[in-house]
């Protein structure tokens, strides 16, 4: 099945952080959230957006978007789109569809009174009813009702394929106008969808195309984030306005330090230090150093944190002189510090500079060290398995030692560009290694 709790579900709070429960939203970017019109019930309201399935983010002030006040008109609608007063990019933000068929099982979360911690229903997608589609329960207790109003309606999720959210629950309605579904004759739930939406809200619009979002690159960069055996050093390049573009802005806070190109550097050299311990009084040594105005101080490298420290350099070919940053760079890593460095366009300022004094050496240095763990893991298995003498010595380490001699004949290439295609396959291969001796890599 598919994720048990989501970011993007929503629970709506009026009057202030105590007020009342009064709906649901659905978080479409780390700013901006959906919600019904007569929810929020005013455009001028200040609504309390609360991230009820995720206790680790911090509830929100939000407002009604400029041009984001749609209620209920002529054709239905009954939306609106409000801006977070701060943004909250820990939270993943809803996967949008604008596809509906007939028959496509659907689910709800919504706050009816008693179940303030959430209630799901789920029903059938069955007609259109004007810009609204009917949602068909199985029993008329299944019917949404009130405190589902704003709730994102969910395919169904499987394995490999997470729920997407393709509307947003309006109302309900029973044929004898009685106050609960279960007491009318019929009664049956209305959404409207994500593709009615997008027609009025260019934001919505923008945020549910096909290319909205880069989710194989989020999927890669959140590994590199949270893995320390990943590449120590990570070159990308970001369109700006891209689809990877929203991704990455989605992403920056899991660096410890982010710089952007054309910044300050001694602003970049004071985050760093903020992310190490060394002696007192030697904070000036090292930020002089890291700016390149004073010698290496003694035992630098011994100052590396004890957990690992991503930076995150934006736009590194947007700074006017890339030289002095690489340098800087160049020093952090000596400390140890992981970088993930972000291109504006491909080819762009510093590129070759931060391939040849960073990358490259970076590569290497970690395929040194695989391969140093793998010849660990070689010879404590042999030791384990009894097979060590004079005789075997030789071959308890085979395949590290000959992992060894492959990494000598890639430092000798001389065109770089295909030093580095050896170089990653030699680390894809050494990873594999660890794995089928039972390290981790």
């Amino acid at each position: 099945m598919g994720e048990l709790r989501a970011d993007w579900r929503l629970r709506l709070r009026r009057e202030g952080a105590h007020g009342p429960i009064c709906g649901a939203g659905v978080l479409v970017d780390q700013h901006t959230a959906l919600t019904c019109a007569h929810v929020v019930d005013r455009p001028d309201a200040v609504m309390w957006v609360e991230f009820a399935e995720n206790g680790d983010l911090e509830p929100v002030a939000a407002r009604v978007l400029p041009g984001g006040w749609l209620p209920d008109g002529e054709s239905g609608e009954d939306v609106a789109v409000l801006r977070l007063d701060s943004p909250r990019p820990q939270a993943r933000p809803a996967p949008l569809e604008r596809t509906l068929r007939g028959g496509m099982e659907v689910y709800a979360t919504g706050y009816a009174v008693g179940f303030d911690d959430g209630m799901n229903l789920w029903g059938r997608i069955s007609g259109a009813s004007g810009d609204l589609v009917q949602l068909d329960a199985v029993t008329k207790a299944e019917v949404v009702r009130r405190g589902f109003s704003g709730a994102a309606v969910c395919t169904r999720p499987y394995e490999g394929h997470p729920a997407r959210v393709v509307g947003l629950v309006v109302s309900w309605r029973g044929d004898t106008s009685e106050p609960l579904p279960e007491r009318n004759r019929l009664a049956f739930s209305y959404l409207i969808p994500i593709e009615r939406i997008a027609e009025l809200s260019p934001l919505v619009d923008e945020l549910s195309g096909s290319s909205a979002w880069d989710r194989a690159f989020e999927k890669r960069s959140i590994r590199w984030f949270e893995d320390p055996d990943e590449d120590p050093v990570k070159i990308t390049v970001v369109t700006p306005g891209s689809g990877k573009d929203r991704s990455l802005r989605h992403l920056q806070h899991r660096a410890h330090v982010v710089h952007r190109g054309g910044s300050s550097r001694p602003e970049l050299a004071d985050h760093a230090l903020e992310q190490i311990t060394f002696p007192a009084g030697e904070y000036l040594a090292y930020w002089y150093w890291l700016l390149g105005t004073k010698p290496q101080p003694a035992h630098a490298a011994d100052r590396a944190p004890v957990r690992p420290v991503a930076v995150l350099v934006d736009g590194l070919d947007e700074e006017p002189e890339p030289g002095p940053l690489i340098e800087l760079l160049v020093r952090l890593r000596v400390l140890g510090f992981r970088l993930l460095l972000v291109f504006r366009h491909e080819g762009g300022t510093g590129w070759n500079a931060a391939r040849d004094q960073l990358l490259r050496p970076a590569l290497l240095a970690h395929a040194d060290t695989l391969i140093t763990r793998l010849q660990d893991e070689e010879f404590g298995r042999a030791i384990r398995r009894d097979v060590v003498d004079s005789a075997s010595l030789s071959r308890a380490t085979e395949t590290a030692d000959q992992r060894r001699r492959e990494l000598r004949l890639i430092e000798v290439l001389k065109d770089p560009h295909e030093r580095l295609s050896r170089l990653r396959g030699l680390i894809k291969t050494l990873r594999a290694d660890l794995r089928h001796h039972g390290g981790q890599a």
